[in-house]
Order: structure tokens, then C-alpha cells, then sequence
């Protein structure tokens, strides 16, 4: 039974993980790169608690309950008993690739090393460490809390073992619904919904239509909860464009080309929810305000 999972990197998709699996019963420990960062992301997560509370899905104790399961830690080896960790750090390679090495040192060879990236090789990841067997990607879905679907996603090496452990968590212990994925630039979500963005890109581009009456269009039109531009905000407009790029010089194909627009808006610091800009704008909770 997996009971202890290290969750690295508490930024917005870290920040959901780790709440998630708290208020599943499960002890988590959380790493950041600085105090600061660490201390913001706690803030966070108590804040998206404080929401649920004002929305009646949640109650004080619980609160309580769940926050007393999430642990800071500051040092890799204190996530030595965890039976699963996570990393959720930025889309960067040789970033993530240090922390595999630090974990693969660490860890006890039964733990699970497992990587929440969109788009980077698990095979690649895999290849820093001593036990490649062993590492995995858990691909959850923004936002965390209300998407039951993750993408479990097999490297090269990742053993049937390790594969089925990680199953049963996905599906028993934090009763999501998992689709296996081998291993491909994007996998399935992110390759279709970035795909999705892009063209929508491209019509708000051409004059079709606005911002608002494109995401009106497929929000209201095929039930969407939100549409393509407020979809990409809460992503993070940089997340998207890093996603199409690295597909982009993966595949090859003109289709994962990021639409100029896209780059536009990351080079002058639009970024979504993040920065409280991007097509909409964002109060510092997250909630769109226009």
C-alpha cells in the first residue's frame, strides 16, 4: 500500500497533486527549491480549501484534516520512506533529470519515481538512474481536484511491476480513472487539447471571431467548461508554448507550430492565472474578473 508520497515542485499543478492526495487520506511531503516558493505554494493550497469551504463542499475540520497531512520538508532525503514520488517541477529537462538522479540516490529501489511532465521522455528520465524499472509518469489534469482522468505513461524500461503498482493507486487509492499511454511527445491530452489551442489561435488570428466569442462558441456549443483561450490561461500561456515547441521539433509537422500571437503574449509576461493576465484577466485567487 502506498500511504507516504513526496510530491516536488509546488506550483500549480503541484499544488493540486498535493491537495488531492491529502484529502485522500494520504501523508504528503512537500519539496520546493526555496522557502519562499514552498511557503507561497501552502498558501495556495489553503486558499483553494478556503474556496471549497465557501462553497459548502468542504468543512472546517476537514481543512484542518487535510493540511495536517501535508509536511514541508526541505531536503531530498527527508522523501527517503515515501513508497511514490512525484515531480511536478517546470518543463526542463536537464532540471528534471537532477532530480531523478537525487531521488534514484535516496530512495529505497521498492519506491516509485514517478514524473508529471506533459511532454518530455520518461525514457530520457529514466536513463540518469540506476533502477530505470522504476520510473514512471503520472499525468494528472489541470485543474487536479476536478478531473478524474490521469495518464499513467510507460518508458522504455518501466517494468510491469511497477506499472501495475501504479495502477492500483490511480484507480484504487485515489479513485481516479487511468488510460496507459506509451511513451510519445505530448502523449494524448496535452497533444490534442495544445493542437486545440493553437487552432483557435490561429482563427482569433485570422479576425474570425474574438477572444470571448471563440471560447463562447465551444463553451456554450459542445459543452466545454471552459474554452480554448481561458483553457490555455490556467495552463499558463508559457506551458502551452513550451508543449508545441517541444512537439513541434519532436514531430516535425507545421500543425504543432505555435501561433505567433502565442509568442507575443509569453515574451511580454501574459501569461494566464499565473501572472493575473492573458487573454482574460485573473484576480490573485485565480478567479476571472474580466
Amino acid at each position: 500500500m502506498i500511504k507516504k508520497v513526496g510530491v516536488i515542485g509546488i506550483g500549480t499543478m503541484g499544488q493540486g497533486i498535493a491537495e488531492m492526495l491529502a484529502s485522500k487520506g494520504l501523508d504528503v511531503f512537500i519539496l520546493e527549491q526555496s522557502e519562499e516558493r514552498l511557503r507561497y505554494g501552502l498558501q495556495m493550497i489553503e486558499i483553494s480549501l478556503d474556496k471549497q469551504i465557501e462553497k459548502w463542499a468542504l468543512t472546517n475540520s476537514e481543512k484542518k484534516l487535510i493540511l495536517s497531512r501535508i509536511d514541508s520538508v526541505s531536503y531530498y532525503e527527508e522523501l527517503a520512506s515515501c513508497e511514490l514520488v512525484i515531480e511536478t517541477i517546470t518543463e526542463e529537462l536537464e532540471a528534471k533529470k537532477e532530480v531523478f538522479r537525487k531521488l534514484d540516490a535516496i530512495c529505497s529501489e521498492s519506491t516509485i519515481l514517478a514524473s508529471n511532465t506533459s511532454t518530455l521522455s520518461l525514457t530520457e528520465l529514466a536513463s540518469v538512474t540506476a533502477t530505470p524499472d522504476r520510473v514512471i509518469g503520472i499525468h494528472f489534469i489541470y485543474p487536479v481536484l476536478k478531473v478524474d482522468l490521469v495518464e499513467i505513461v510507460r518508458g522504455l524500461k518501466t517494468s510491469e511491476e511497477t506499472f501495475a503498482r501504479t495502477k492500483h493507486f490511480v484507480d484504487e487509492i485515489i479513485m481516479k480513472k487511468s488510460v496507459m499511454v506509451f511513451e510519445s511527445p505530448g502523449f494524448v491530452t496535452t497533444r490534442l487539447i495544445c493542437l486545440f489551442i493553437n487552432e483557435a489561435l490561429h482563427v482569433l488570428e485570422e479576425g474570425v471571431a474574438s477572444a470571448e466569442d471563440i471560447d463562447n462558441a465551444m463553451r456554450i456549443g459542445y459543452s466545454f467548461s471552459h474554452g480554448p483561450f481561458e483553457m490555455a490561461d490556467r495552463f499558463g500561456l508559457d506551458s502551452v508554448l513550451a508543449a508545441l515547441e517541444r512537439m513541434f521539433r519532436e514531430y516535425g509537422e507545421l500543425k504543432y507550430r505555435p501561433s505567433i500571437v502565442l509568442k507575443k503574449m509569453v515574451r511580454g509576461g501574459h501569461l494566464g492565472v499565473k501572472s493575473g493576465v492573458g487573454f482574460f484577466q485573473y484576480d490573485k485567487d485565480g478567479d476571472r474578473i474580466s
